[in-house]
């Protein structure tokens, strides 16, 4: 078994979370997969801002675990939910890490979401 490389966040791979700023949701099919007030907005060096979402304001009942894993040095290991009722276009629509590095603990507990393997992220002001 080869040992996982953990890196830490800084100058050259920047990592900020940050609450998002108002209600953000989920939806797939005309049903609201997600609805939160309590989003965290997680930029990552030049990727684009990701929200990540409290599991109790997901409808976790909507969600069916997968068996794929990938890995990231920066904050670990990423577990996959897919959405049975988007078929094909919503497997591993959804990924968590469940025990995140130090450098990230804030998104333990949170799930995000593929913006193209669901209809809508919707941010709302208010």
């Amino acid at each position: 078994m080869t040992e996982r490389t953990i890196k830490i966040p800084g100058p050259d791979h920047p990592i900020t979370i940050e609450p998002a700023h108002g209600r953000v949701v989920v939806t797939l099919g005309g049903r609201v997969i997600a609805d939160t007030r309590a989003a965290l907005t997680l930029r990552e060096a030049n990727y684009p801002p990701v929200q990540y979402i409290p599991r109790q304001d997901v409808d976790m009942a909507a969600l069916a675990r997968s068996t794929t894993t990938t890995y990231c040095p920066y904050k670990g290991e990423a577990a996959y939910f897919s959405i049975p009722d988007g078929g094909e276009r919503s497997v591993d629509a959804i990924w968590t890490y469940e025990a995140p590095y130090g450098a990230v603990a804030k998104i333990k507990d949170h799930l995000a979401f593929y913006p193209d393997r669901i209809d809508a992220i919707e941010q709302h002001d208010a």
